[in-house]
């Protein structure tokens, strides 16, 4: 039921208003994942279209912090504050979707911007989506540390519930109220949100306890970049749902929500569809273009902003990567050749899944030429 609310309020947000809307995104600082907000929608500046012109993806946060300029190309290895490993890999995610480009001097990688990150984000509204307030769950502390920490500018519920004054004295006064109705699009407005103050300091609980509460201070700069992220993470995201199921009943609905014709509804495919469901038929599972609509499933170009929007890329093979694996392969051969020459033998079998398993055993060395006709040993040359 709450699936089916959150995509139809996002559908109706998107058609109603220019915010950037998202699903469920880290909205913490100091521990990301113990907040999730049912949805973001970020209000944009007259700067977005110099956002998208960089690119249609997410920019890799760290991209944006790092001291890489549009200026003169840098040493990509004095520009992070991170490990070497994580640098490299948030350089090529840059790199391969158009953020950074690089070039090579005297056997070294050099990358610079392609061009100046815009400030195109206003403000971000924070919508925690609870259809049934019969139900609230862990509503009220969920809000409170929204309050507390005030990443967001506003912070709304959205409730399919009548909302009488009793709820509204159980709730936070600065949050807002909304009341949707899913089936007809309709949203009232209850009550209207009190802003928040993200560019002050503001307090996340970390750990709480029957008798006590670990809390952090989260100064402004740490909420900026945070704020920042989700709003990269919102406009690369989206809400719209990225793999349809393989079932011939699978489609989507005009404005992009998963669609069942058998029971003739919006479902959630991670938790409706499958094997289980009875009127499961296997069929390929379309694809989803950039703008919400079915595609059949076909070769795709990957430079293509449609295969951006519904596929998972393959990680990017650097070159030191390559020179990686070949120290390997060359790591591995000098050891089989220590093990021909060493009075252990060691039975090398090749199973049929291309892994190679090990065996000590003490053999005789008279027996080698013995195995080698088998197959055991191959003579590697010296």
């Amino acid at each position: 039921m709450e699936f089916r609310f959150e995509l139809a309020l996002a559908a109706h947000l998107e058609a109603t208003t220019d915010w950037v809307i998202a699903r469920q995104l880290g909205a913490a600082v100091a521990d990301p994942g113990s907040r999730i907000m049912d949805l973001c929608a970020v209000r944009t500046t007259e700067s977005l279209s110099d956002r998208a012109a960089i690119t249609s993806r997410t920019i890799p946060p760290l991209a944006v912090e790092s001291d890489v300029g549009a200026g003169a190309a840098v040493d990509w290895r004095d520009a992070f504050d991170c490990s070497v490993e994580h640098a490299q890999s948030v350089v090529d995610r840059a790199v391969d979707c158009g953020f950074f480009e690089a070039e090579r001097r005297n056997g070294r990688r050099y990358v610079r911007q392609t061009a100046r990150y815009p400030d195109w984000i206003d403000s971000i509204v924070g919508i925690e989506n609870k259809p049934d307030l019969d139900r609230p769950g862990d509503l009220d502390r969920q809000l409170r540390v929204d309050i507390a920490l005030s990443l967001f500018d506003e912070v709304i519920l959205a409730t399919e519930s009548y909302v009488t004054r009793a709820h509204l004295n159980r709730l936070p006064e600065p949050v807002g109220v909304w009341r949707f109705d899913p089936e007809s699009g309709e949203r009232t407005v209850v009550r209207e949100p009190t802003p928040l103050s993200p560019d002050d300091p503001g307090i996340e609980p970390t750990n709480a306890e029957p008798l006590r509460t670990d809390i952090e201070i989260i100064d402004s700069n740490a909420k900026a970049r945070q704020r920042r992220r989700i709003g990269e993470r919102a406009y690369g995201k989206g809400w719209r749902v990225d793999e349809l199921p393989a079932c011939e009943h699978a489609d989507v609905t005009d404005d992009g929500r998963p669609y069942c014709a058998f029971y003739d509804r919006v479902v959630d495919p991670a938790t409706d569809c499958g094997e289980s469901c009875p009127a499961h038929e296997p069929s390929r599972a379309p694809r989803r273009g950039p703008d919400g609509d079915p595609r059949e499933a076909k070769p795709v170009d990957r430079r293509s902003r449609g295969y951006r929007a519904t596929a998972k890329r393959a990680p990017a093979v650097s070159v030191s990567d390559t020179h990686r694996a070949a120290a390997r392969v060359d790591l591995f051969e000098s050891f089989v050749r220590t093990v021909q020459r060493s009075d252990d033998c060691w039975d090398i079998t090749r199973k049929k899944s291309g892994w190679l398993t090990t065996d000590w055993r003490t053999a005789n060395t008279s027996r080698r030429p013995a195995a080698s006709r088998r197959g055991r040993f191959r003579p590697l040359p010296s």
